[in-house]
């Protein structure tokens, strides 16, 4: 039976919609967290890996306080090397560009640069055409999605851009047909985002101003339903890209 193995950072972002996806066609999903002290898993041939965001960054490897970044990069190195199956998610995303030989480097815009957060709904615009990109069938020429991020990635060679925003260009890609990224977040539900607000309040007060919090709460009114229908097709879409690189990746 396919097993979708959740690499999870914090308690609050957790797997969500993923799980309920993989849930639906009949996948196991265990959750592993590295930041517990908890162990890399050994990974089987019906196994793939999700790898959730966090606080932390691809600066923090190395640091005593996050030993188990490195492990996570080894992990996701050796599943490049053997065409395994791999999603990321946000810091995820960015572990997954660093194993592949590319960049994480701090998102700066404007002349002179500094430093920006893209935090809040926004709309992702696809770069390639869904007819040639299964993960973006059916969702048009993009979609509305949930930031929150302050880094920006500089994706390797071998990687493929399918989606920018004016505000950072690298937020969805694939390395092969195996591997994809997402800097961009469709697997939050409203109560998960909720506890976000809560739990990370001043981050948000800090990329939006005082008013911050309750300015995403009212747009969640108008955006949450839109980013919900199409953010649970993303999935659907990578999770059948998933099945099928798994079954090929199976195959004796």
């Amino acid at each position: 039976m396919p097993e979708l193995v959740v690499l999870q950072h914090l308690e609050r972002e957790g797997p969500g919609r993923f799980a309920e996806e993989a849930a639906r066609r009949g996948w196991e999903v265990r959750v592993c967290r590295p930041d517990r002290g908890e162990p890399m898993p050994r990974l089987g041939p019906e196994q793939s890996l999700l790898v959730l965001g966090g606080p932390m960054g691809v600066g923090d490897i190395g640091s005593p306080a996050f030993p188990w970044l490195e492990g996570e990069v080894a992990l996701l190195q050796e599943c490049l090397a053997c065409e395994r199956p791999v999603i990321g998610v946000c810091l995820g995303a960015q572990l997954l560009t660093f194993a592949a030989g590319g960049r994480v480097e701090p998102l700066m815009v404007g002349e002179p640069p500094r430093r920006a957060c893209e935090l809040g709904w926004g709309r992702v615009e696809w770069t390639r055409p869904a007819q040639e990109e299964p993960v973006l069938d059916g969702l048009g020429g993009g979609m509305p999605v949930l930031h929150w991020h302050g880094d920006r990635m500089r994706l390797p060679a071998s990687a493929t851009l399918l989606g920018s925003t004016p505000l950072c260009r690298e937020q969805m890609f694939r390395i092969g047909h195996h591997a994809h990224g997402l800097q961009f977040h469709v697997e939050v539900s409203s109560a998960a985002l909720e506890r976000w607000l809560e739990e990370d309040g001043d981050y948000v007060r800090m990329a939006l101003g005082p008013e911050g919090v309750e300015r995403l709460r009212a747009e969640q009114a108008q955006w949450g339903e839109a980013v919900e229908r199409q953010g649970r097709r993303l999935i659907h879409n990578l999770l059948d890209r998933v099945g099928a690189q798994l079954a090929a990746f199976s195959m004796p």
